[in-house]
């Protein structure tokens, strides 16, 4: 018996609350379709930052091969320079060997000054690719947030236009 007057007093509560939330289908369908344009946008937006931050990832990698390369080819040229000078000094005269290690110790010297030059411009240009990524990625973020305030201030109007 409990259960049919609990069955019961649901079902006039049900009724009750059905009846009195009116909706006027002009309202609702304006709204629906205002909220179905802005997720359409924001999805859209959403891919173009998406295919930024790839553009983005990919840029940053290249140039980190690139720099990558760069320093490889700097230490090779200072691996070179290095044996030249050792090889100059053996060949040397014993006489002249003091001074072939001092001119062989001013090339090595030189040597690894161009490649730390060269390694510090790789590292530079690898910095500044990043750091403009960086910034492309977070302009794309941005106007995708620009995106969703606009797609629910439109959304926002089409409601209480109705």
């Amino acid at each position: 018996m409990n259960k049919l007057i609990a069955t019961l007093v649901a079902g006039l509560f049900a009724t009750a609350a059905q009846a009195q939330t009116t909706t006027t289908p002009a309202a609702t369908n304006a709204v629906v379709k205002a909220e179905a344009k802005a997720e359409k946008e924001v999805v859209k937006a959403e891919a173009k930052e998406v295919k930024k931050a790839a553009k983005a990832n990919e840029k940053v990698s290249k140039a980190a091969a690139k720099a990558n390369e760069k320093k490889a080819e700097a230490h090779a040229d200072a691996v070179k320079a290095h044996a030249d000078a050792v090889e100059k000094v053996a060949k040397a005269d014993p006489e002249d060997r003091a001074k072939a290690a001092a001119k062989a110790e001013e090339k090595i010297a030189d040597a690894n000054l161009k490649a730390d030059k060269k390694m510090i411009k790789a590292d530079e240009k690898l910095l500044k690719t990043q750091v403009d990524a960086a910034a492309d990625k977070a302009t794309a973020a941005a106007k995708t947030e620009q995106v969703r305030a606009e797609a629910a201030a439109d959304v926002h109007k089409a409601a209480a236009k109705h």
